[in-house]
């Protein structure tokens, strides 16, 4: 009987600890969180506060003078880009890649009104302090929504855009029921690295999984063991409000600028789907449906359909994904 007792007790006392060694504690702005290239800080002025953006700005010896902006989605930060700065950088483009207000190392507000247009504003003014005056604009999942209101109210410096698996291609709030801002950030607070992971093996990638994306889930749990996470949670409720509230798929038909869709097919990602009936969540995030359907809204697009493939393609399939890329750049 002593030996069982004491199996049990090694079971239990192993588990816990096989977990904080999975995933391990960041901080509030990844200070002890090494991005693939140097970070600076660009500090502007919103909202009656002063708030710093991070951002890297890769300048490659055999500059071809044309710069490409990567923007992120709303679980990532820009570190997810490395390979794609890399394969951008060997063709001569010069790359800038923020961290918006409120993701990776930027600041995080006690309070801020997220919109789009504001976190767009943010964004011309940090290429307005490096000289930029023209430049692609690439925006992935969120990063495709603010990409797209970017290119809307910027058209004058926007040579090119590029939507990869962008989100926000059918309005969620005609099929989910209202949310506040509170709600979102109760559902935050119950977040580790399981549910994130368990979440984003249905949407993002729809049953596959690999260490490649738990590399990703893994930061965003490192910061769920900050004793500061409510801050961070209350940050995503509040971007979670804006992106319900502030479609962009009604607007697809006034981007002016030549537009690249890249679609992996298998992705199903859609906020809400905890909240709607099985019928209902049956009918989001078809991102093999939506991509045609986009790309015949926007004037001037062209399709890539990147098959078997889910919310990452520059993660999943990068050749794939990075040929008709640099081909229409």
């Amino acid at each position: 009987m002593k030996k069982y007792i004491l199996f049990f007790l090694i079971i239990f006392t192993i588990v816990p600890i096989n977990a904080q060694e999975e995933v391990k504690e960041l901080g509030i702005r990844l200070s002890n969180y090494e991005y693939p290239y140097p970070v600076n800080f660009f500090k502007f002025n919103a909202q009656q506060e002063t708030y710093e953006m991070a951002y890297m700005y890769v300048q490659p010896k055999n500059a071809n003078g044309k710069t490409v902006m990567l923007l992120h989605g709303k679980n990532f930060n820009g570190a997810y880009w490395e390979t794609t700065i890399d394969a951008l950088t060997k063709e001569g483009f010069n790359v800038l890649v923020p961290d918006q207000l409120g993701f990776g190392k930027s600041s995080k507000p006690d309070y801020f009104q997220y919109t789009f247009q504001q976190l767009a504003l943010n964004t011309k003014k940090l290429i307005d302090s490096l000289g930029i005056e023209k430049l692609d604009v690439l925006g992935h999942s969120m990063g495709g929504m603010l990409a797209t209101r970017f290119t809307l109210m910027y058209p004058e410096i926007t040579n090119n855009l590029v939507l990869v698996n962008p989100i926000g291609l059918e309005d969620w709030k005609l099929k989910i029921p209202y949310q506040s801002v509170n709600d979102w950030y109760q559902q935050e607070l119950k977040k580790d690295y399981e549910a994130i992971k368990n979440y984003e093996k249905e949407s993002y990638y729809a049953g596959e999984w690999n260490e490649d994306y738990a590399e990703w889930a893994k930061l965003l749990a490192g910061w769920t063991l900050n004793e500061k996470y409510p801050l961070i949670a209350w940050n995503s409720a509040l971007t979670y409000d804006m992106i319900l509230t502030q479609p962009v798929v009604y607007e697809f038909d006034q981007i002016e600028v030549p537009t690249l869709l890249i679609i992996g097919t298998r992705d199903r990602t859609a906020l809400g789907k905890n909240l709607v009936s099985e019928e209902v969540k049956a009918t989001m995030g078809l991102y093999d449906q939506l991509g045609e359907k986009t790309a015949e809204k926007i004037p001037n697009a062209k399709l890539v359909e990147i098959e078997n493939v889910g919310h990452l393609p520059h993660i999943e399939a990068f050749d794939r994904f990075i040929a008709p890329l640099l081909n229409f750049l």
